[in-house]
């Protein structure tokens, strides 16, 4: 994590900018990490899809300045609901939080938005960012499958995305590198940590349990400080293409 995003967070997760400081940047486009407060199995806390969506928006504000805003912490996780702790909210609440905070943006002159989302199953923020066409906000949700997919292939991440879908070998990885301390031990042992669950087409019907009895879908035994540093630096690199499409480059370096 590079210094400037540290500095720009209070224990790398909440935005420690007061409003003056926002005033003098006047910032044209905000980033919103969007995690869930779900299950990932007995080795990663609950928060930790908000912990990654929270650690590539930081670095994202770094590289290309802009108003990081606070988490979004609780999403649509009803399919991880027979595991304790998890919280959902549906998907029309999630749909009218992100879309009422676009327009409290865009009346403080904020005019683009992108969504920083740390959990797949938050399928309806492809519609928020598809609705915000005529709405006179601009949106990108990031980072795409084609982005996470480059991200593996420069970190030299064994599984697939579809193998590795929940709190294996990436998402162990990420909290390796960027909080080490929320890691609990037992997640290198292959035999009693990995499960791989390829075959899943009934999950939205069934649910998690159907796959999985530790709530793991991946191998988090492959997990490292270092391929997690390497996800996280291939994820900025591919925000490249999102950065030209808002003009970023061009302001950032100008």
């Amino acid at each position: 994590m590079t210094a400037s995003a540290s500095r720009n967070s209070a224990r790398g997760l909440l935005p420690a900018d007061t409003t003056e400081e926002v005033r003098a940047r006047r910032p044209r486009w905000a980033f919103l990490p969007v995690g869930s407060f779900e299950q990932h199995g007995p080795f990663l806390p609950l928060t930790t899809d908000t912990v990654i969506a929270c650690t590539i928006a930081e670095e994202l504000a770094a590289a290309h300045p802009g108003l990081l805003l606070p988490p979004l912490t609780v999403s649509c996780s009803q399919e991880h609901a027979a595991w304790p702790g998890t919280v959902s909210i549906s998907a029309r609440t999630l749909h009218s939080v992100v879309t009422d905070i676009a327009d409290s943006l865009r009346a403080s002159g904020i005019h683009a938005l992108i969504l920083v989302n740390g959990h797949g199953g938050n399928y309806v923020l492809r519609n928020v960012v598809q609705e915000s066409g005529g709405a006179g906000i601009r949106m990108a949700l990031f980072p795409g499958a084609a982005d996470w997919d480059a991200a593996r292939k420069r970190a030299g991440a064994q599984t697939t995305g579809h193998s590795d879908m929940h709190a294996g070998e990436v998402e162990t990885s990420l909290l390796l590198h960027a909080h080490p301390a929320l890691v609990r031990p037992g997640y290198a042992s292959e035999e009693s940590a990995d499960h791989i669950a390829d075959d899943r087409r009934h999950l939205l019907t069934l649910g998690m349990p159907a796959y999985t009895e530790s709530g793991i879908i991946g191998r988090p035994s492959l997990a490292s400080a270092q391929k997690g540093e390497m996800l996280l630096a291939g994820l900025i690199e591919a925000f490249g293409a999102y950065a030209a499409l808002f003009g970023m480059e061009a302001e950032n370096h100008g």
